[in-house]
């Protein structure tokens, strides 16, 4: 609700006045949440101060009381808050919460992206123009960071926590593993040497196809995961079903014995 405080998401002294319905809002989710239509952040025009309640050309103070309406103020989202040290991304087309000097803008992914990325990440076309494939929500104006997988693919990183606690590490997308798994699948070597497959399974093999190298490779079969040969990984899915081994061929020894068995005892010599 609108006060001097500004509301849940933003520190601000002033309310919005909404190019759509007229109606005066502290910001535009606020206003999302109440009416049946969205707010265009763009048209903003005016606002009124939440102290003299003078409604008056969009800016960052109060021409009739002087007082601040917002620490930041972007003259172009007409975003106004406490200090974050955010910045407005030309090419995002939006305000981001900095420092400016920590993230930088990756043109192909068309989004802002910690410096430590810069050359270090897989770049997916216009990945942040993309929903969440967690929650299906928006990413690229959300006010929830972004988590960028190996794979190149974003979630939310309250969606990424929330996958992490429930035990799944896969890209939702493309199943590729989210984090390093070699840990794990060290781990998995270990329970595998120490859980031997039935006898009638010892020996079979599958057919697998990897998610994180995309290689097709033929693995031993075990229910506790198949390994891939190309990089070692338990992400593995299997394509049909076991591969029969041949019967084991008697041993030459036995079809021997066997043909002697069957041969006529020998007669004993005749008396003269």
């Amino acid at each position: 609700m609108a006060s001097v405080a500004g509301c849940e998401h933003y520190v601000r002294s002033c309310l919005l006045k909404a190019p759509c319905c007229g109606k005066l809002y502290v910001c535009r989710l606020c206003h999302d949440a109440e009416e049946n239509h969205q707010m265009d952040r763009f048209k903003v025009r005016e606002v009124q101060c939440s102290e003299c309640l003078t409604v008056q050309q969009a800016q960052q103070s109060c021409q009739q009381c002087q007082v601040q309406f917002g620490e930041y103020y972007c003259n172009i989202c007409h975003l106004f808050d406490k200090d974050k040290k955010q910045y407005h991304c030309q090419p995002c087309g939006i305000c981001r919460i900095g420092p400016r000097e920590k993230y930088f803008h990756c043109d192909k992914c068309n989004l802002c992206l910690a410096k430590d990325l810069q050359g270090n990440h897989k770049c997916v076309e216009n990945v942040s123009r993309q929903n969440c494939p967690v929650c299906m929500e928006d990413i690229h104006t959300s006010r929830i960071g972004a988590h960028v997988l190996p794979c190149g693919h974003l979630l939310h990183k309250t969606c990424f926590d929330d996958m992490v606690r429930t035990g799944a590490y896969r890209c939702p997308l493309c199943m590729h593993s989210a984090w390093n798994m070699e840990d794990n699948w060290e781990q998995i070597d270990v329970e595998i040497a120490q859980s031997p497959m039935p006898t009638e399974y010892q020996g079979a093999t599958v057919k697998i196809v990897c998610n994180d190298c995309q290689a097709h490779c033929t693995a031993p079969f075990h229910v506790l995961g198949m390994k891939c040969s190309g990089c070692g990984s338990y992400n593995t899915a299997q394509e049909g079903g076991l591969l029969q081994q041949p019967q084991r061929q008697p041993a030459e020894q036995d079809v021997v014995e066997e043909a002697e068995t069957d041969t006529e005892p020998e007669q004993q010599d005749q008396p003269e």
